[in-house]
C-alpha cells in the first residue's frame, strides 16, 4: 500500500482539490499520510497567485525531496498549471500535472506510467474535474466546490489563466454532493468556488447563486450552510433575502473589496466603485442586521497614492465591515499588474498594511462586542485550543468562541450563550449547563 502525503497551499478551492485528491487515491489503494512524514509519494498542490507563492511552491516540491529521497514528488495546482515546463525544469520533480489530469495524477501515484508534464489547456475545460470531496481531515466543516474558473480578468489576477473559464456544476449534482455530505455527518457545508458569485451564468437553462441556495435550503438534509467569497457587485438584493429567509444559511458574507479607492479600483479592473460597494455593504446590515461581513484587501496597489489609501482607510472605518484580510501588494508576472506604474515603496506599503489590520482588529473587536450575552449556536470542532486546552467552534455569524465541556461535543451543534472578554475574546456557556 503506498504511502501518499499531500502539501496544499493557497485558497479553500485548493484545499477542496486536495481532498478530493486524497479521497480518489484512498479509493485506488492508497494510505494518507501527514505532511513532512516519510512516504513513497509526495504531492505538492501549488499556488500561484503571486511571485512569491510560485517560489513557495518550488522550495516545498524541493523539500519533499530532501525529506523523502526515494519518493515520487508530483507537482500539480495553479503553479503546475500556469507555468507547467519552469516547473519541470526542478531537478526534485518527477511529474508535473495541471488541474483537470486527476486521472494522470491517480496513474501517477499507482504505476507511474505517465508523461512528465501532463497539464493541459486550463481555458478551454468546460467541466469540473475535481468533485467529490467526502473527508476533511481534522474538520467539522465541509466544503463543495460548485464554481470553478473566472472571466473577470482584473489586472493583479492570474487566476483565469490557471483555472480556466468560468464554469459550474449542474444544480442536480449540487443537490446530490450536499446530501452525500449530510450523510457523512457534517453539520455545516461551506459552497466554495473561484468566483461563486458567477454560479450558473454557464449553465442551461442558467440559474444563479440566490436559486442555488434556495434550493439547498429547501432540500433540508444539511442544518448550516455558508457562502465563501462573493464580490461586491454580486451581492444583491435577491440572495440577502434568500439568507435572511432560510435558517439553514448562516448570516456571514466575504465580501472581497481590495481597495475603496475610486481611482485605484479602475486599474484594478474591479466591477464596481466605492459608491456601489458601500451600497451594498449597507444593504447586507439592513436585511441581515447580525451578519459577519469580511473583506480582502490589497495595500500598496500600483497608483495608490497617499490621499487614495486613506479614502479607503475612512471608507472602511464608516463601513458595516466586521473583519478584513489584508494582503501587502506582491507582483505576479503575466498580469496587467505587473506593468502597471506608480510602484509603492515597500516601507509605505508595510505601514499601510499595518494600519489596515489595526483598523480591522478594532472592527473584529467591535463586531464581538455587539454579542455580549447573546445566545447563538456554536458547531464544535474536532480539535481543541492548543494553549488553553478549550473546545472551540464557531458561530452561525462567524464569531469563533471557546467553550468548556467533553469531547463528545466535538462536531455537534451545541446551543449556548455568549461572553466578550475585555481583550474582545468570545466564550460561549453551554445553554443549561
Amino acid at each position: 500500500m503506498k504511502r501518499v502525503a499531500i502539501t496544499t497551499l493557497g485558497c479553500k478551492v485548493n484545499a477542496y482539490d486536495s481532498a478530493t485528491i486524497a479521497d480518489r487515491l484512498r479509493a485506488a489503494g492508497c494510505r494518507l499520510v501527514g505532511p513532512g512524514a516519510p512516504a513513497d509519494v509526495v504531492i505538492v498542490n501549488s499556488c500561484t497567485v503571486t511571485d512569491a507563492a510560485d517560489a513557495e511552491s518550488r522550495r516545498l516540491v524541493r523539500r519533499a525531496r530532501r525529506l523523502n529521497p526515494r519518493a515520487r514528488v508530483i507537482l500539480t495546482g495553479c503553479y503546475a498549471q500556469t507555468k507547467p515546463h519552469e516547473a519541470a525544469a526542478l531537478e526534485a520533480v518527477d511529474h508535473v500535472i495541471g488541474l483537470s489530469r486527476l486521472d494522470a495524477l491517480t496513474r501517477a501515484v499507482t504505476a507511474g506510467d505517465v508523461e512528465r508534464v501532463a497539464a493541459g489547456a486550463s481555458r478551454r475545460e468546460r467541466a469540473i474535474s475535481t468533485v467529490g470531496a467526502r473527508r476533511f481531515d481534522g474538520q467539522t466543516r465541509a466544503f463543495l466546490k460548485v464554481q470553478e474558473g473566472c472571466d473577470l480578468f482584473c489586472t493583479f489576477c492570474i487566476v483565469p489563466m490557471a483555472r480556466g473559464a468560468s464554469r459550474s456544476l449542474p444544480p442536480r449534482a449540487v443537490l446530490a454532493e450536499i446530501e452525500a455530505l449530510a450523510e457523512e455527518g457534517f453539520e455545516e457545508v461551506v459552497l466554495t468556488g473561484v468566483h461563486l458569485g458567477g454560479y450558473g451564468q454557464d449553465l442551461e437553462p442558467r440559474v444563479d447563486l440566490p436559486w442555488l441556495v434556495a434550493a439547498i435550503a429547501e432540500q433540508g438534509v444539511v442544518p448550516r450552510l455558508r457562502l465563501s467569497s462573493i464580490d461586491p457587485h454580486e451581492v444583491g438584493e435577491s440572495l440577502l433575502r434568500v439568507m435572511a429567509a432560510e435558517p439553514s444559511v448562516c448570516h456571514h458574507l466575504h465580501v472581497p473589496l481590495q481597495s475603496a479607492d475610486d481611482g485605484v479600483l479602475a486599474r484594478m479592473r474591479r466591477r464596481y466603485d466605492g459608491a456601489l460597494a458601500r451600497e451594498r455593504l449597507a444593504m447586507i446590515r439592513a436585511l441581515l442586521p447580525d451578519a459577519a461581513i469580511g473583506t480582502d484587501l490589497i495595500a500598496g496597489f500600483p497608483g495608490e497614492d497617499d490621499a487614495g489609501f486613506e479614502r479607503t482607510l475612512a471608507f472602511l472605518d464608516a463601513s458595516p465591515l466586521s473583519y478584513f484580510h489584508v494582503f501587502p501588494y506582491s507582483v505576479r508576472s503575466g498580469t496587467t499588474a505587473a506593468k502597471l506604474d506608480g510602484r509603492v515603496p515597500p516601507a509605505t506599503l508595510a505601514d499601510r498594511a499595518r494600519r489596515l489590520r489595526a483598523l480591522g482588529d478594532r472592527k473584529r473587536a467591535a463586531f464581538a462586542r455587539r454579542f455580549d450575552g447573546a445566545a447563538a449556536e456554536v458547531l464544535v470542532e474536532s480539535t481543541r485550543d492548543p494553549e488553553t486546552g478549550a473546545l472551540r467552534g464557531y458561530t452561525r455569524n462567524y464569531l469563533r468562541a471557546g467553550l468548556d465541556g467533553p469531547d463528545a461535543l466535538m462536531g455537534r451543534r451545541v446551543p449556548v450563550r455568549l461572553a466578550v472578554d475585555p481583550d474582545a475574546r468570545v466564550r460561549a456557556t453551554v445553554a443549561g449547563a
